[in-house]
């Protein structure tokens, strides 16, 4: 049964637990994207066109990029710790000296804090929002901005119900509008896109971690525990990300606006589009998957080595997306595509999210080709990085003014 959010709580099958796995999997993503890819290659979309003549050229902008921002090719992770960099900035090593007394165990457990939260409130900002770092003068937009503020918050105890640079359940809970909105630094004149909808998910996050004492610890119930469970999940040193995925999505799911439901269970970044196949269900996991990639190097410098980085897929969101669009890889059918403004679970967002995740691989396999590297040497986490999100960012602001999408979503700050 699939429906509409309910809070009245459903029994489920057998048949029914499956499919709620199958839909929160790395698979599905590929393969119910794909299904939305053959449609529109073989041109039964009403909205997009793909042409794959264009690969090469966008594979070769892509290696441009990569060259241009990291020389030798010694690309790290895409994740959310690249942008608390920003401005050259030693935010991470003034985070290390605040936690030194920690021990690594401890340590890692403060970064999965600070990643989660930082994460959770990275969904676009929207044109007209800044940060200014007070302690730089650093005026900054966007996700920069948004993981700056964020860092501050948590360096200065804003999450913790005892000032510390830690998140715990309880001060989740009691967050406010005000205190977020002070955080960072909106008003009238610096306004934030979806500020109510990411206070929820903050609210959120901390109840979840009071349900989940399996993942998250019973006593003093924070994210970072989460280290506990994965570090149990290991096997000889070596963990694969899709179990990290894994435990993100089952301990997480339940934050996400109540959007389809399974026999009462929230899919999360899940739509629909009558194309697909079965149910016209359509996964994409995007905040899921890139706080996935922001917590797996806490856990290397735990000597965890992570492997399986390929099974996650590509992140579906306006940077990578719209490079196949700037590009020529995916065209537009009619004007209104791109001159009218779009809700996340519109037909035409689905279709441009997939065809995203869908060409994000192609196009991975495309620049590997040209450095003569191999999936190992260079997963789609470190091409994302190197990479088609900067290099999605680059074009924009070739463009378009202030870098903007080359497609307008309506956003309530919890998917993009």
């Amino acid at each position: 049964m699939i429906c509409r959010s309910s809070r009245v709580e459903v029994r489920t099958t057998e048949a029914q637990r499956e499919l709620i796995a199958y839909l929160r999997s790395p698979v599905a993503i590929r393969e119910r994207c794909g299904q939305l890819f053959a449609l529109v290659t073989e041109g039964q979309s009403r909205y997009f066109t793909c042409d794959l003549t264009q690969l090469t050229k966008v594979a070769d902008y892509v290696v441009e990029v990569m060259r241009y921002e990291y020389p030798d090719l010694q690309i790290p992770f895409h994740s959310r710790w690249r942008h608390f960099e920003v401005g050259g900035v030693p935010r991470l090593a003034q985070l290390d000296s605040q936690l030194a007394e920690l021990t690594p165990l401890e340590k890692a457990a403060a970064k999965f804090d600070l990643a989660i939260v930082s994460v959770l409130l990275d969904a676009g900002a929207g044109n007209n929002w800044h940060y200014n770092e007070q302690e730089t003068g650093l005026n900054l937009v966007r996700s920069e901005g948004l993981a700056v503020a964020s860092f501050q918050m948590f360096c200065q105890g804003a999450f913790s119900s005892h000032n510390l640079p830690q998140v715990d359940a309880q001060r989740l809970q009691a967050f406010t509008e005000l205190e977020l909105t002070t955080g960072f630094q909106v008003n009238i004149e610096n306004p934030l896109v979806g500020i109510s909808g990411r206070l929820r998910l903050l609210q959120k996050l901390g109840q979840v971690l009071v349900s989940s004492p399996y993942l998250f610890d019973n006593e003093n119930p924070r994210p970072g525990n989460l280290v506990n469970y994965l570090l149990g999940k290991s096997q000889n040193g070596q963990l694969a990300a899709a179990t990290v995925f894994s435990a993100i999505m089952e301990g997480l799911s339940e934050i996400w606006p109540s959007r389809l439901e399974v026999a009462g269970v929230n899919l999360g970044d899940i739509w629909q589009h009558p194309a697909v196949r079965d149910d016209g269900l359509v996964p994409f996991h995007k905040l899921s998957q890139w706080l996935t990639y922001s917590l797996l190097e806490p856990l290397q410098e735990l000597g965890l080595v992570i492997t399986g980085l390929d099974a996650l897929t590509g992140l579906p969101e306006y940077r990578n997306g719209g490079l196949c669009i700037d590009l020529g890889l995916i065209n537009a059918k009619h004007p209104d595509v791109l001159h009218s403004s779009h809700s996340v679970a519109s037909e035409i967002i689905v279709e441009w999210r997939a065809l995203t995740v869908i060409l994000l691989d192609q196009i991975a396999v495309t620049v590997r080709e040209k450095l003569g590297m191999s999936p190992e040497e260079l997963p789609l986490v470190k091409i994302l990085q190197g990479g088609t999100w900067t290099a999605g960012r680059k074009i924009a602001a070739e463009l378009r003014i202030a870098g903007t999408s080359p497609i307008q979503i309506d956003s309530d700050g919890t998917v993009f």
